[in-house]
């Protein structure tokens, strides 16, 4: 898979980060994961971290199951309203679900908490 340069901007790896959100963000939780969002420090593009313990299961179970979240976020990326952190908290269960219904509980999620703009209407086309 080739990765964009931009990846970059939409992730984030730093541990502080990782903590500040977890410690002072809000929660939103799912059957199949949670999601901590906090306002990013200086205000900038939104950012995505996914954190996967070892409690999960064996290493081939916790990378599948961020992989799925990179791409969730790489699909809304241009959706994303600005200037928030997000780490997503995948749980075990996330395995087990198809991709259609991960993909519109992720959306949903996103959307009630606000961290997602309303998605774009259809105009609407009318043949004579």
């Amino acid at each position: 898979m080739i990765r964009s340069p931009r990846d970059r901007d939409l992730f984030f790896r730093s541990s502080r980060e990782i903590d500040r959100v977890k410690r002072l963000g809000r929660r939103i939780q799912t059957p199949w994961f949670h999601i901590a969002f906090y306002p990013s420090d200086p205000p900038q593009a939104t950012r995505v971290t996914v954190v996967v313990g070892r409690r999960f299961g064996i290493a081939v179970r916790r990378n599948r199951a961020k992989r799925i979240f990179r791409a969730l976020a790489r699909l809304v990326r241009w959706d994303l309203v600005q200037g928030w952190d997000l780490v997503i908290f995948p749980r075990r269960d996330v395995l087990c679900v198809s991709h259609a219904d991960l993909k519109g509980t992720w959306s949903a999620t996103l959307l009630r908490a606000g961290l997602l703009t309303a998605p774009k209407s259809e105009p609407c086309v009318v043949s004579a």
